[in-house]
Parts: C-alpha cells; sequence; structure tokens
C-alpha cells in the first residue's frame, strides 16, 4: 500500500479538490512545503465544528467538505489526505480518543461528555518517516480558547497541545484506535453507536444531524 490512490472519500480527482490544491501543483514547492501550506490551508479556511455528525457515507467524501466553510475533525482530515495524495504525497487516517478540557459546556450539554470519539487525525510521509499532524483547530478557534494554534514544521508530530496559554490542561489522549488504510466508515459509525447512544437515537433513519 503506497497511500497515493484515490478512493471514494478521498476522491482527488474531483474538481473540488483539484480547485484546491492547484496552487501547490508546481514543481517550485517541495513534498514538505506542500505538505506544510496544505496543512495550515485546512486547518484554517474550514472552521471546526463538531455539531454535525454525518451517518452516510457520502458524508464523509473530502469533496463534499470541499464544498463547505466548516468541518469536524474527521472531515477535515478526509480533506487534507485526499489534497496530499493528490500531489503525491502519501497519507493516511489516523483515529483515537481525546478528552477536551477547555470550553467544553456546549460538548457536555450536547453530548453527555466532554470525550470525542473518534478523533480524526492525518499520518503524512515525509523524507522517509510517517508524521502525525491535527489540522481540526482553526487559528481564530484556537485564540478565542486561548490556545497556540497548533502548527506543522514538516519534520516532527504536530498532536493537540497539552495545554493552554496558562498552564491549564487543554486536551488529552485517552486511546488509540491506531491508521487506516481508507475511512473506516463502519467503525465509524459503530464508535459513535457505542459511545454516544442517545445522539446516534435522534437520527432515526436520516443521513445526518446538527446538535
Amino acid at each position: 500500500m503506497d497511500y497515493l490512490e484515490a478512493t471514494y472519500y478521498f476522491d482527488y480527482e474531483s474538481d473540488e479538490i483539484q480547485n484546491i490544491i492547484r496552487e501547490f501543483n508546481t514543481d517550485k514547492l517541495s513534498s514538505k512545503e506542500k505538505a506544510i501550506r496544505l496543512y495550515l490551508k485546512v486547518r484554517d479556511d474550514w472552521w471546526y465544528d463538531p455539531y454535525h455528525i454525518s451517518f452516510s457515507k457520502e458524508g464523509y467524501k473530502a469533496s463534499r467538505t470541499a464544498k463547505k466553510q466548516n468541518g469536524h475533525c474527521l472531515d477535515k482530515a478526509i480533506l487534507l489526505i485526499a489534497c496530499l495524495r493528490s500531489l503525491g504525497i502519501p497519507a493516511r487516517i489516523h483515529l483515537a480518543k481525546v478528552k477536551n478540557h477547555i470550553g467544553v459546556e456546549r460538548l457536555i450539554e450536547k453530548f453527555g461528555t466532554n470525550e470525542l470519539t473518534p478523533h480524526g487525525m492525518v499520518n503524512v510521509y515525509l523524507n522517509g518517516k510517517w508524521l502525525k499532524v491535527s489540522p481540526a483547530f482553526n487559528k481564530a478557534l484556537c485564540e478565542k480558547c486561548n490556545v497556540a494554534p497548533l502548527e506543522f514544521d514538516g519534520e516532527r508530530d504536530s498532536m493537540f497541545q497539552e495545554y493552554d496559554n496558562k498552564g491549564g490542561v487543554f486536551m488529552e489522549y485517552l486511546e488509540d484506535y491506531g491508521h487506516f488504510d481508507d475511512v473506516p466508515f463502519d467503525f465509524i459509525l459503530n464508535n459513535m453507536k457505542e459511545h454516544y447512544s442517545e445522539i446516534t437515537k435522534l437520527y432515526k433513519g436520516q443521513t445526518e444531524i446538527r446538535l
């Protein structure tokens, strides 16, 4: 597996993805530079929104997120992977369970917990090694929560910040589900049903809900 192919979810041959990567599709930039700039674009151009949940396969296609102005961690991870693969940079999805300690009032109200699962991240292959990156939280949201924006230098992992700017606990990793060759739709759906049983009862056959 070279983690470069287009799939149903990583549909980078679509016009939506090609429009995004056009400015990066040049020999003037190295793979590292392309990865960094794409990371920043996906991090900041799509506002983080954990309250829109899809229960359909179509909802997790990169091209669909590309047409929106926001997305949750899974959406943004899938979008970044599709863009990276389109530029010939190997990338794959990585899932985990995390616990958010800042700005959790609405999360607890809607989800009944401040634990988020599955949380979507990206593994990107640069200069002979796999790196973990998380483009979920846009810069404006980080500033609102008094947390430094998560940067990526193309050489080291770029995971969630453990602490806010005052030293308080911000993000805690609870469980690592590992990486997957493609978007594991059934795993994602079953994971949500297990952890958010009351929420998943709400959709009643709908393809998506907004909390």
